[in-house]
């Protein structure tokens, strides 16, 4: 009898990825905040956001074999794992390390600007995807055809800069009915708005929404490798 095929049979051995780094932290952000984490870097993204700070992801790197990359990650013993970027999902290989991944136990998120398309992922996998707001410098490079794809164990994420980015953000969650969909979260950009301000107007609004600090910042700034 003929078995039917799974995700990981149409994985070449192969494959390979460009890796800016693999390394183990503290999860500063989404639902597992807090968390022992590893996370893996993939090298390159299309956007330039103004408070991006992981500016040495966009060249560079190294090649890895999917294989490679899920060895040097159990090396770590961890629960949960962060596939991040960079943009990720800008390399055509990412799905497939998602699928060895999860196969492998793993609990996996993956955070993804939100400007390429998010279909065709693993479900094992949790989303957490950008919108980006005016004050990035990116807002036009939004997917809207993702919004529909995001579910209930997925997470939506916006970085604010300012308070007209917060009307914005709070417009845009309205207009597309979000809240009803998946997790919504608004955080501060670090060294734009004060991380209180923000809490403040969420309260002032009653607007469900969850508020988050990057936490891994708090520990050890904007240094590589956490």
């Amino acid at each position: 009898m003929t078995q039917a095929s799974s995700p990981r049979d149409a994985i070449a051995s192969d494959q390979r990825l460009r890796i800016t780094e693999v390394f183990y932290s503290i999860q500063g952000e989404s639902r597992p905040s807090g968390f022992p984490t590893v996370f893996v870097r993939l090298t390159g993204c299309p956007l330039r956001c103004v408070y991006c700070d992981t500016e040495y992801a966009f060249y560079g790197g190294d090649w890895f074999s999917l294989d490679d990359v899920v060895t040097r990650v159990d090396g770590f013993g961890a629960r949960y794992v962060c596939v991040t970027g960079g943009e990720p999902l800008a390399q055509a290989n990412c799905r497939a390390l998602l699928v060895l991944l999860c196969d492998a136990g793993y609990e996996v998120s993956l955070e993804t600007a939100g400007a390429l398309d998010i279909a065709n992922i693993d479900p094992r996998v949790s989303i957490v995807m950008d919108i980006k707001t005016p004050a990035s410098g990116e807002s036009a490079r939004n997917r809207l055809e993702n919004l529909p794809l995001l579910r209930a164990e997925d997470q939506l994420k916006f970085v604010i800069c300012n308070r007209d980015d917060y009307h914005w953000s709070c417009e845009f969650v309205r207009t597309h009915d979000l809240l009803e969909s998946c997790c919504v979260l608004f955080s501060p950009a670090q060294g734009s708005l004060e991380p209180k301000d923000l809490a403040e107007w969420i309260l002032a609004d009653r607007l469900p929404v969850r508020f988050q600090v990057q936490l891994h910042k708090y520990l050890w700034g904007d240094a590589p490798g956490h």
